[in-house]
């Protein structure tokens, strides 16, 4: 049997998941190579959400069951409410909210963490989680990654529910 020319919709929920999350990791490089922000460690986190996104929507394109790529469709859409809650959570670090990993939000002075005592020998400049390098309209990275990476869950969510109920 072949498939039609124009993408099925489970194919439209899965590829556009697909090229949102391409797109945020893309801009997260940029600013990383192209702008000179080094990520910190909860920006790390936050991409490998988006990793797990591209590999599950890759999956959901795949010519196989359509349970299965409804399953694999609706594990992006959850890797995707994972990224936002730790870029929710990095923009409350950020913001002084709450207190971030000590490898990368500790305090001055005594009590450093052994990632601080070790970057603090060997000469490297510790990226820290709980200062904001960049912001647009009073949103850190973190933050617009955390209400984009939202937005996208629930469409990816809503594709997943829609197309498993016309299966």
């Amino acid at each position: 049997m072949s498939r039609p020319i124009f993408p099925t919709t489970l194919d439209h929920w899965a590829g556009a998941t697909l090229a949102a999350s391409f797109a945020l990791l893309l801009g997260a490089l940029a600013f990383q190579h192209v702008g000179g922000l080094p990520p910190c460690q909860m920006c790390y986190w936050q991409r490998y959400g988006h990793l797990a996104v591209l590999a599950f929507a890759w999956g959901a394109l795949l010519p196989v069951a359509t349970p299965a790529r409804v399953a694999l469709l609706a594990l992006a859409g959850v890797a995707l409410l994972a990224t936002a809650g730790i870029g929710a959570y990095h923009a409350g670090v950020e913001w002084k909210w709450w207190q971030g990993p000590a490898g990368c939000s500790a305090t001055s002075g005594v009590g450093k963490s052994l990632e601080e005592l070790r970057r603090m020998v060997l000469g490297t400049k510790m990226v820290r989680c709980d200062e904001i390098p960049w912001s647009l309209l009073g949103l850190s990275m973190a933050g617009w990654n955390a209400l984009i990476s939202a937005a996208l869950a629930a469409a990816a969510l809503t594709g997943a529910w829609r197309c498993a109920a016309r299966a």
